[in-house]
């Protein structure tokens, strides 16, 4: 069963957000996620056949779920899903990338014991030309602009709902019904660089990460151990993971430059992470000053750590950390927080505001469960 809603924004506003919400088996959900990619541009990408059999082992193996949807995206194409040709997965309608800024508060240091992640995703507020360095085509959006807010409930397994910027079938953030939260931040600004290949690997892509844990993962537990036994890859932009779960834990996930593996933990206490790698740079009182390439990464940091000292946080007080660090509404400044995100592991639910222009703000605070409710 399918619903599509629209949630926030309009057409003369900067972003129109959409929930659609997906129940049934792996095989329809997936069937009905490609129906609307392909309705929003999409169309699979020609691949290595070498490499599309192993991503199809590997996934059958790792990640049944998207072994299923993949199966229900051939059947929306008409194609046989053993086909080499082409990848049925990737269902993308806009550019990936971001900033952006979060903060974990565990249950011991809230105010009603409740763990709850605040995350601010900022993004260009441009199009696709103008960031490429050209000229905006006529009718053209801001590649931004059409976020979507996805809930699945699979007749077996995890339900969860997301929020992506530009798959289908990854995401930027997400909380599952056992309480466990993941979301993306750009880890390293200066190794950014162009892929040398933009077609897909074995393994998962920087924004299917995110979906891979909320689809296979109750805790931080098996959080560590899925992703220690997972193939990765990025498309130039170094990322960084925060995970945390419904029983109070929370670690950064991160690979350093030469490839190596790193899961950062600070203990029973707040955990900020913007958009440096932590494990190189773990102490928060000891940040190199910014530059003009860091995107004010280690003064977001601190402004969240100071904030988050001392006395038990509430929802509003992380509300307000979040907002000290939003992106400035400045023609100077090339981000803007595109949407600023609550999770709250005890409850399962993800409440979040999205940007609707300079001089607009954002839309009033939307509360999303894990499950359909």
């Amino acid at each position: 069963m399918q619903n599509m809603t629209r949630v926030a924004g309009g057409k003369d506003d900067f972003q129109l957000v959409h929930h659609l919400t997906l129940t049934g088996g792996q095989f329809e959900i997936g069937k009905a996620l490609a129906e609307e990619a392909r309705r929003l541009g999409w169309s699979p990408m020609p691949v290595d056949p070498v490499v599309s059999r192993a991503r199809r082992s590997w996934f059958e193996r790792h990640w049944p779920q998207h072994h299923a949807r993949m199966d229900g995206a051939a059947a929306a194409l008409g194609l046989d899903p053993d086909q080499d040709e082409l990848a049925l997965d990737g269902l993308s309608y806009i550019p990936e990338g971001s900033g952006c800024s979060a903060l974990w508060i565990p249950p011991s240091a809230a105010t009603d014991g409740h763990g709850r992640v605040g995350r601010n995703y900022d993004f260009f507020p441009a199009t696709t030309s103008e960031i490429m360095g050209g000229a905006a085509r006529p009718g053209e959006l801001p590649m931004a602009s059409r976020p979507y807010v996805i809930t699945t409930v699979p007749d077996e397994g995890l339900s969860s709902t997301v929020i992506t910027m530009n798959e289908l079938d990854g995401c930027m953030d997400g909380i599952n019904s056992a309480g466990l939260a993941v979301m993306l931040l750009v880890a390293d600004f200066e190794t950014a660089a162009p892929p040398e290949s933009a077609t897909p690997q074995v393994g998962l892509a920087s924004v299917q990460l995110p979906r891979f844990l909320v689809d296979t993962c109750e805790n931080v537990d098996q959080a560590k151990q899925a992703l220690l036994g997972a193939k990765h890859y990025d498309y130039g932009i170094p990322l960084h993971y925060l995970v945390a779960d419904a029983h109070g834990q929370a670690f950064v996930w991160e690979r350093g430059r030469d490839g190596s593996e790193h899961i950062v933990e600070f203990g029973d206490g707040p955990l900020c992470v913007t958009n440096h790698l932590l494990h190189r740079n773990p102490d928060p009182m000891n940040l190199p000053a910014d530059s003009e390439h860091s995107f004010g990464t280690f003064h977001r940091l601190r402004t969240l750590y100071e904030r988050s000292k001392g006395a038990a946080l509430s929802h509003q007080d992380l509300r307000d950390s979040l907002t000290a660090v939003e992106q400035a509404e400045d023609p100077a400044v090339p981000f803007r927080t595109l949407w600023s995100t609550v999770f709250d592991t005890a409850d399962r639910t993800l409440s979040t505001r999205f940007y609707l222009g300079d001089g607009r703000r954002y839309s009033e605070e939307l509360v999303f469960h894990s499950s359909a409710r």
